[in-house]
Formats: structure tokens, C-alpha cells, sequence
């Protein structure tokens, strides 16, 4: 096992990054509460984080939120920018749980995977968003904990279903372990 950063992993935080961004501008959907969108990017995050693992995961959160605050909003905000982040790490932790590249991608795996995430968007974004909201911008309780409430909600459901769907799809693309046999 290689210790460190490999190549593929740094072509797949930029790669990563830029969609995690292009998805943030483009494929997103007002909530009706204000500065917080349905986004589409939480998914792809979560597929990234289980094939790249927790440091690809997190800087792809992390760098690709703080880059889409500077380029929507014009200042980022970093509460929200580290959740991303912690939310790319958590997951990214069961990656090892979830042998993705044997081809596999079943019931235990689905069930694994929308616990990691499910436990990782609740704790980032009910819980560490809206107290980071209030600790560093001294934001009123009631609004930044409905603002996390809703964005969590919204990527759970996000990473749940179409999350679950690409991993679904990669795992297709992967040959299973046992695919070949000797015939004699």
C-alpha cells in the first residue's frame, strides 16, 4: 500500500473540485430559505470521497465550496466551506468499507454508504454548520439552524438517491473479482 498522495488522487481533487463547482452553479435549486440551495453536488461528493478516499473527499468538499462561494456569492463562508469538507472526510472514511472497484455495490454496500453519509450530513449540517454560523458570524440561532436543517435534509436526500445511483452505475463498470474462471 502506497503511502501519501498518489498522482491519481491529485488529478482527481482538481477534476473533482471543478465539477463539485460547475454542479454548485449550475445544478442548483432554490430552497426558499434564503442562501440555501438543493444541490446536486453532495452526490458527486460522495461518489468521489468513496472512490478517492478522505482526503480527496474533504478537499474536494472544502476547496470546491470555497471556490463556489468566491465565484456565486463573492466571499466565502467558511462555516459552511469546512462542512463540506468534514462531510467528504467522513465519508471518504468508509470508503475502505466499501469495495467499490470489485465490481460490488449491493444491499450492505447501499446500507453502508447512506449510513456514512446520513451520519455525516447530520452531524456537518444540523449540528457543526449553524453553531460555526453563530460562533463566527454571531448569526441568529433560528435562522442558521433552519438553514442547516434544510441543506441538510436536501443533501442527505441528494447523496441518498442519486449518490446511490452513480455508485450503482461505477460498480457496473468494474469487473467482479470472481468474473473469471478457468475453463478446462
Amino acid at each position: 500500500m502506497s503511502r501519501g498522495i498518489t498522482t491519481k488522487t491529485i488529478v482527481a481533487i482538481g477534476i473533482g473540485t471543478a465539477v463539485f463547482v460547475i454542479l454548485n452553479r449550475f445544478a442548483a435549486i432554490p430552497t426558499g430559505v434564503p442562501n440555501t440551495n438543493f444541490q446536486t453536488s453532495y452526490a458527486f461528493l460522495a461518489l468521489m470521497a468513496i472512490l478517492f478516499g478522505p482526503v480527496a473527499g474533504g478537499l474536494i468538499g472544502f476547496i470546491g465550496h470555497a471556490l463556489t462561494d468566491a465565484i456565486v456569492w463573492g466571499s466565502v463562508w467558511w462555516s459552511w466551506v469546512i462542512v463540506s469538507g468534514f462531510v467528504g472526510v467522513v465519508i471518504g472514511l468508509f470508503a475502505n468499507k466499501i469495495n467499490i472497484e470489485d465490481g460490488t455495490f449491493g444491499g450492505k454496500e447501499i446500507f453502508t454508504f447512506n449510513i456514512a453519509q446520513v451520519v455525516a450530513q447530520a452531524v456537518g449540517w444540523f449540528i457543526v454548520a449553524p453553531v460555526l454560523d453563530i460562533l463566527i458570524y454571531a448569526e441568529p440561532a433560528n435562522k442558521v439552524f433552519l438553514q442547516g436543517i434544510v441543506a441538510g435534509a436536501f443533501n442527505i436526500l441528494t447523496a441518498g438517491v442519486l449518490g446511490t445511483l452513480l455508485l450503482v452505475a461505477y460498480a457496473k463498470t468494474r469487473s467482479k473479482s470472481d468474473s473469471l474462471d478457468l475453463d478446462l
